[in-house]
């Protein structure tokens, strides 16, 4: 028998959870624990046998509502990484807000179609199984790049974007929260840089599982075979510095430095935003947005 991907569901209202457990029926590689309410969600997170690698949680429930539950889930050392993706029957941006300020990155509005269902939970399980590996990496290198002071590195694909990620960021402080900004950094620089691949077609792609195949794909053909991306590194007494530079012709980079709301229900676009928020001092763009230039602080992490 092979190991399926547990997914906790929360909602007071039982026709919803009958719809989402209708939903999953088909997902082979996908099995759906439900939960009445927030409480009860919370004794099923407290059993560490109940492997959670998401959950979707209803907003508005009676006593422990979903932020309340989210809350905890968030301040809870071994629930934390676990994505949560927030169902609401409000459209409201103030609301969205709340919940990405408490953890909730993925969001879904009643009523919605299975696919879209589906596209979102892939989505958050894929960035927390990449954020998982990343980190797995992190070991992998040695302690001694904490001296580096000035470096130049250059990758073509979205694997190297990861390998280079893990490796960078044992040179910096906080290397695990450092280390998915970087790979966000570098694998935005491959794919809609030096790829061309928009905003647009990747959610499309996204909702269709075939993301990766057309990254392969397009990075195999002539014109971008020989596009690079170069990652320089500088230290100095008070910070590091990176620049990220791809090939590509810029974008509008103001808009997504925040999470906004209206592209909260995306199965992607908020990885800039979580790279500023969790990852460095700050986060800027230059040359029209084709070169990220981020800071650490040193001075911060040495207090």
């Amino acid at each position: 028998m092979t190991n399926k991907t547990r997914i906790l569901a929360v909602d007071d209202e039982a026709l919803n959870l009958e719809i989402l457990l209708e939903y999953f029926a088909d997902e082979c590689a996908l099995t759906l624990d439900t939960a009445d309410g927030g409480e009860a969600a919370w004794a099923l997170l407290q059993n560490p046998e109940n492997d959670y690698k998401a959950i979707l949680l209803d907003r508005m429930m009676p006593g422990l509502d979903g932020i309340g539950l989210l809350k905890r889930i968030k301040g809870d050392a071994r629930l934390a990484g676990i994505p949560v993706i927030m169902q609401t029957a409000a459209n409201s941006a103030a609301q969205i807000r709340e919940g990405l300020e408490t953890g909730a990155y993925y969001y879904l509005t009643k009523p919605y179609r299975r696919d879209n269902l589906l596209a979102i939970v892939q989505a958050a399980l894929i960035d927390a199984e990449a954020r998982d590996a990343l980190r797995l990496q992190l070991h992998s290198h040695i302690n001694s790049l904490q001296f580096l002071k000035q470096a130049e590195f250059s990758i073509r694909t979205v694997d190297e974007a990861s390998q280079l990620a893990s490796f960078i960021a044992r040179a910096c402080p906080n290397a695990e929260m450092v280390v998915m900004g970087i790979s966000e950094l570098l694998i935005n620089a491959v794919e809609h840089g030096n790829l061309g691949l928009s905003y647009a077609e990747k959610s499309s792609l996204m909702r269709d599982d075939c993301w990766r195949p057309e990254i392969d794909r397009r990075a195999a053909l002539a014109t971008n075979i020989e596009k690079e991306v170069k990652l320089q590194f500088q230290r100095d007494e008070r910070s590091i510095t990176l620049r990220v530079i791809d090939q590509g012709n810029g974008f509008d980079w103001q808009s997504f430095l925040e999470i906004e709301p209206e592209r909260a229900f995306d199965p992607n676009g908020r990885g800039i935003a979580l790279a500023r928020l969790l990852s460095f001092s700050t986060l800027i763009y230059e040359g029209g947005g084709n070169t990220a230039v981020a800071t650490i602080s040193l001075a911060e992490n040495n207090r």
